[in-house]
Formats: structure tokens, sequence, C-alpha cells
């Protein structure tokens, strides 16, 4: 095996070791829908409809994960979901 086809292995591999954590979002009684899809287009930057699918989610699951990816990026986000008032976790 040559070194370039070893290096794209190694970063393959690396790649798929990177734990992928998870935002997820909580029904209650006090957010409006409004503000709900509001804020997750603002913080978790999804479309419209993609917000509104999350919202109709939490309202009949209860829960809904909402935003996928690594730690270090969600942790500040999750934050503005709780500085917004909404019920969100984490993991």
């Amino acid at each position: 095996m040559g070194t370039k086809e070893k290096i794209s292995e190694e970063l393959i591999l690396e790649e798929e070791v990177v734990k992928q954590s998870e935002i997820v979002l909580f029904n209650d009684d006090v957010n409006t829908f409004d503000h709900v899809i509001g804020t997750l287009v603002d913080v978790c930057e999804h479309s419209p409809e993609q917000a509104e699918q999350c919202a109709l989610i939490v309202h009949y699951k209860g829960k809904c994960t909402v935003k996928t990816g690594e730690y270090d990026d969600l942790k500040p986000r999750c934050s503005r979901l709780l500085k917004a008032g909404l019920s969100a976790e984490l993991v």
C-alpha cells in the first residue's frame, strides 16, 4: 500500500471515530409554535419547513432531536435554545 493510500485510510478511520452529539428539544406548555420555529431557524439553521416539522414532533411525541454534530458546535447552540426559553438537552 502506498503512503498516500495509507494516509487516506487513516483519515477515514479518524472521521468515523468522531462522536456525534445531539440536541434534543422537549415539549413544554409555555412556548408558541412560532417562537419554537423561529428559534430553530435562527439557532439550528433549520429551514422553516424543517423547524415546523420538529415543532410538531416535539408537540406530539414529547421530544425531538433537532441538531446532530460535534459537541463543540452544539454546546453554544443548546445554550442559545435554553436562553430563548426552550427546554433542550445536549446528549
